[in-house]
């Protein structure tokens, strides 16, 4: 039997130059791909870069025309329109002084009185053209023998021509006046806001022109002054509130804008706190400086003649209602309208009489706390005057015409 053929099936020869082929172009135009697709993102993200960049140098180069920079190790921080502190510096300190004057400290242990000598700072004002000497009233109070020193060291003999302690404002002249002097600018404190920066000038620890930068931390706050010795003297309002240093020997000196512009007087600092200080504002001292000149005084501050304190949420729930902001009324005379608290309550620690009048508004301004109100009739009423109150009295909202009385020192 013939065995059949048996036949032999080869495979295909391995296709190794073609695979090698294959993949040399593949990577080839991958490689290709990435190259081309790296060169035109780059050029697109350069160019919107550059666009960018070129806007940016055009606005700066405008600013650059009404600004100035202050340039630190890692960055520049536009300070505003034009503002040199040395250019401002020479151009107040001249019109900047120390005030000197002895006031009795006491009793030795012989009976002899004993003085001390005090100091602070003022500036030069003109009112109704009349240069004077304006500082605070805590610096010259009780006073013999005031003394003030300018920029250049020359020193006169100056006399009080008026004071008040209700506003810590006081007006000193010398006579004559010497030639030359340049007085500062006041402007209307009314358009200041927190955050705009100031500029204190003043004598601290007796150094004559020492200038310190800050900001406005708040306005109409509420302040009660007190000497080296401890004793309360009187509560004003209406009061800026400045990170800008000041110390013993501060008081007195300007608060300025960054234009040179007088918008306060530097008058108290929290001792042991690190940037707390206070001013009287410029709308006080352009209020009161005529009559302090002309009759020695200043009697027209508002009062409601109350007892206040600051509504807050335990206070509001120990009298039942949803109020918790505005003034209450403790206490209050019979003739001005509002209605003062008959019930007293242990609130956090401490008590107070509820059931009076809690004050929300007056004349259609919304009041939030006690120094809302205090700082609004003084920048607003005079004695004598009527003003509308809002108030909410034994749980409904009421408009009382309360009469404004006049605040004695």
């Amino acid at each position: 039997m013939e065995t059949p053929p048996t036949a032999t099936i080869l495979p295909f020869p391995p296709p190794q130059k073609t695979r090698r082929f294959s993949v040399f172009v593949m990577v080839f135009l991958l490689v290709v791909g990435l190259v081309a697709g790296g060169l035109i993102g780059y050029a697109v993200t350069y160019s919107d870069f550059n666009g960018k960049l070129n806007s940016i140098q055009a606005q700066l180069q405008g600013y650059s025309q009404n600004s100035t920079y202050v340039s630190y190790p890692n960055a520049t921080y536009l300070l505003g329109s034009n503002v040199s502190l040395s250019n401002l510096y020479q151009q107040v300190q001249s019109s900047v002084v120390v005030i000197q004057d002895i006031v009795p400290a006491g009793y030795d242990i012989f009976g002899n009185l004993v003085y001390t000598l005090q100091q602070g700072s003022g500036f030069i004002a003109s009112v109704d053209n009349q240069l004077v000497i304006v500082t605070n009233d805590h610096v010259v109070e009780d006073s013999t023998n005031v003394t003030v020193s300018f920029a250049d060291g020359d020193s006169y003999s100056a006399k009080v021509l008026g004071s008040d302690a209700l506003s810590d404002l006081a007006v000193l002249s010398i006579s004559p006046m010497p030639s030359g002097l340049t007085p500062l600018t006041l402007v209307s404190s009314s358009t200041l806001q927190v955050g705009d920066p100031v500029v204190a000038v003043g004598s601290p620890y007796g150094l004559l022109g020492t200038l310190t930068t800050g900001v406005i931390s708040a306005l109409e706050r509420t302040i009660t002054e007190s000497s080296e010795s401890g004793s309360s003297g009187p509560t004003i309002s209406d009061i800026i509130q400045t990170s800008t240093a000041i110390n013993p020997g501060n008081s007195g000196g300007p608060l300025l804008n960054y234009e040179g512009d007088v918008v306060g007087i530097t008058t108290a600092a929290v001792s042991s706190s690190t940037g707390l200080g206070f001013a009287i504002p410029s709308d006080t001292i352009i209020r009161e400086l005529s009559s302090l000149v002309t009759t020695g005084s200043y009697n027209q501050h508002p009062s409601i003649d109350a007892t206040l304190t600051d509504m807050n949420y335990p206070i509001a729930q120990a009298m039942g209602t949803s109020v918790t902001y505005g003034s209450l009324i403790e206490s209050v005379s019979t003739q001005n309208g509002l209605k003062g608290g008959s019930t007293q309550a242990s609130i956090l620690g401490s008590t107070v009489t509820i059931g009076g009048d809690i004050i929300i508004a007056v004349n259609g301004v919304r009041i939030n706390n006690t120094d809302d109100l205090l700082s609004y009739l003084e920048e607003n009423t005079l004695p004598g005057q009527t003003a509308n109150f809002t108030v909410i009295r034994n749980g409904q909202t009421q408009t009382v015409s309360v009469s404004i009385g006049n605040l004695s020192s």
